[in-house]
């Protein structure tokens, strides 16, 4: 009789969960090129794809806490005062790659010269599947990976799992590319999972500094003024700060408060992943990223990773974002993480 009434509790607390789960609600907007994602009605974050003058690649743009607050900057698509303006191309939460082929898949945009370097496009193709549900939604599209020769040198498929749990906010990328004919990702720092922060989850610095792309082109991030830019990173093995890039680990919080919210983004590579742990792409200005194809540039020239791809062959990777309205502990990651490595 006590396992019987255990049994019937089990059944109506879980029933009580799934009552009070939040509704994660997918919407296809055609007309505006974008699948809204909200939960329980409220603007969570949008799949937009290419067909504006902006994006060379689809996005989720823009993406927001559990409270509402704005966690990728604006500007090119809604600029935002006291914004910086460099590079145009990172935009919301993207995956590319800075070399495929000897095409720059990562810095392309309309702000560069085509004539003087090779660039690619990551173009849309369909969405095969779109489900809304408690606690849960899913998005499953296509895309194909075009030079700007008009070559196709992979088939991407891509599952977006969006989740949401009291104050935290998930979403898990499982891509999928398939190459059309012998495929080299070769070794480049610019890669692969990666979003850009509005200014408040920047790091604090005070001078200007010059970047250099793989094909020579250099931008100035400028010195800014540091009010209310509060972001400090923290990796797995306990290194913070602009430390963490070019650091191997199996994940990395960025921390920062924007207004009176507390505030995580994290993100999380996957055990099955190639080269996992993966190494870091995390700026102070705002860029964060795991790359698990630039150990050269990494390591200093230690290691190296050119990874092929035979036509007909593919690759899968797995990433999760985590966005909590709330500063993670170590003990969260980690059980983050550990849930993580279970998604198949």
């Amino acid at each position: 009789m006590k396992n019987k009434f255990l049994v019937v509790g089990s059944l109506l607390m879980s029933t009580v969960f799934v009552a009070n789960a939040q509704q994660v609600a997918l919407q296809n907007n055609g007309a505006e090129r974008k699948v809204e994602v909200t939960v329980d009605g409220k603007p969570f974050t949008a799949y937009i794809y290419p067909g504006t003058d902006v994006l060379k690649k689809a996005v989720l743009y823009p993406v927001r806490t559990a409270e509402g607050t704005l966690v990728t900057r604006g500007w090119p698509m809604d600029p935002r005062p006291g914004e910086r303006v460099d590079h145009p191309h990172h935009v919301g939460v993207w995956f590319n790659h800075g070399d495929v082929n000897g095409y720059d898949f990562w810095n392309s945009s309309n702000a560069v010269d085509r004539t003087k370097n090779k660039y690619g496009d990551i173009i849309h193709t369909g969405i095969t599947d779109l489900k809304s549900g408690k606690g849960k939604g899913e998005l499953s599209v296509t895309a194909d990976w075009v030079s700007q020769d008009g070559d196709t040198f992979l088939k991407e498929k891509t599952t977006y799992i969006f989740r949401a749990s009291g104050d935290e906010r998930i979403i898990d990328r499982i891509t999928t590319l398939t190459a059309q004919q012998d495929v080299t990702f070769t070794d480049s720092k610019e890669g692969m999972f990666g979003m850009r922060l509005a200014r408040q989850m920047e790091l604090p610095s005070n001078k200007a500094e010059v970047f250099t792309d793989a094909n020579g082109v250099a931008t100035k991030v400028a010195s800014l003024n540091n009010e209310g830019v509060t972001g400090n990173y923290r990796n797995k093995e306990g290194v913070k700060g602009d430390d963490v890039w070019g650091k191997r680990s199996a994940w990395n919080d960025l921390s920062g408060k924007i207004g009176n919210e507390e505030i995580s983004v994290a993100i999380f590579d996957h055990p099955q992943n190639l080269g996992y742990p993966a190494y870091w792409h995390a700026r102070g200005y705002g860029l964060f990223a795991v790359n698990p194809m630039g150990d050269k540039e990494y390591s200093g020239g230690k290691e190296t990773r050119n990874e092929k791809l035979p036509k007909g062959k593919s690759i899968t990777l797995r990433y999760r974002l985590v966005i909590a309205s709330h500063h993670l502990t170590d003990a969260e990651m980690n059980k983050l993480a550990g849930e993580f490595g279970k998604v198949k």
